[in-house]
């Protein structure tokens, strides 16, 4: 009769195979694992600063590697190793996902394939994280990450890979940032070597809107405006300093955090503002720059 530590054993055996060691200098070693037959995914903030790269397989094959871009957001760093073909891993469904469900955190920062059992211990839907990037679930699992687990596939019985864990997404919290989001911010990077982000150019803190507008917007806070940068899109737009940023294209902006959000993906795009000035609410649009 098959156990659940013979499901577990099966599912390691099953996605080993993806599960890579990043090195990157003569110290650092870390985890990554297989995304496409030759790009690998890692931890972005563990790589930083190191210009020497390979991945090791399973068998102890080394390839040379470069990287192709970041997405410092979700921790993510786009590798390219040269001349391999990588074993890929079935993707879960990380909407099925329930809390106290059991799950594996795999590493190779040595020679040999590690696991660590996970419980999730806190899910949510959509969640913008600090730094106002988009994961598209919200997934934490209940205790530290191992060292040289960062960068790490989070997998499930079935060996099928839920996502990328992290320890420095989110300041206090080990998370799993999910496939979904992954495949998108790879996508941009392979196409155009960078995640591209949409740039306003202002200085912003949140601010308390007034009871009539608190009413009539259904929010409570805007995004004040401090500083605009010289002939940056928002000044050249005509944004003015005290005015209060409230939506970008409809979507809600309750202070800083929420702007760069809206903003994240719309580079090079013109959009609409909704902001307060003198306590009305008026609308401008803005032809944003691009930021990597």
């Amino acid at each position: 009769m098959t156990g659940p530590s013979d499901v577990f054993a099966s599912a390691v055996e099953t996605a080993q195979k993806s599960t890579l060691r990043v090195e990157a200098g003569r110290c650092t070693r870390l985890t990554g694992f297989a995304f496409a037959a030759d790009v690998v995914c890692t931890s972005e903030r563990a790589l930083r600063g190191s210009d020497v790269l390979r991945v090791v397989d399973q068998e102890g094959r080394a390839h040379e590697a470069e990287l192709l871009g970041s997405d410092a957001g979700l921790d993510l760093a786009v590798l390219r190793a040269r001349d391999a073909s990588l074993p890929v891993l079935a993707v879960a469904d990380h909407q099925s996902l329930r809390v106290g469900q059991l799950t594996l955190a795999l590493g190779r920062p040595g020679a040999g394939i590690r696991a660590s059992l996970r419980v999730v211990g806190l899910l949510s839907g959509e969640q913008q994280t600090p730094s106002g990037a988009r994961l598209h679930r919200y997934i934490e699992s209940d205790r530290g990450l191992p060292d040289g687990f960062e960068g790490g596939p989070l997998i499930d019985e079935r060996g099928a890979l839920i996502g990328m864990n992290s320890s420095s997404v989110w300041r206090g919290a080990d998370l799993t940032v999910p496939h979904a989001t992954l495949a998108a911010s790879v996508a941009e990077i392979l196409a155009h070597g960078r995640r591209r982000r949409g740039y306003l150019g202002v200085a912003c803190q949140p601010v308390r809107l007034p009871a009539a507008l608190r009413e009539s917007l259904d929010q409570r806070s805007g995004a004040l405006v401090l500083e605009l940068e010289e002939a940056g899109p928002a000044q050249s737009a005509d944004l003015r300093f005290g005015d209060v940023i409230v939506s970008v294209d409809g979507t809600k902006v309750r202070g800083p955090r929420e702007l760069v959000a809206a903003l994240r993906d719309k580079h090079a795009a013109q959009v609409e503002l909704g902001y307060v000035r003198n306590a009305q609410l008026e609308k401008l649009s803005v032809t944003l720059k691009e930021r990597s």
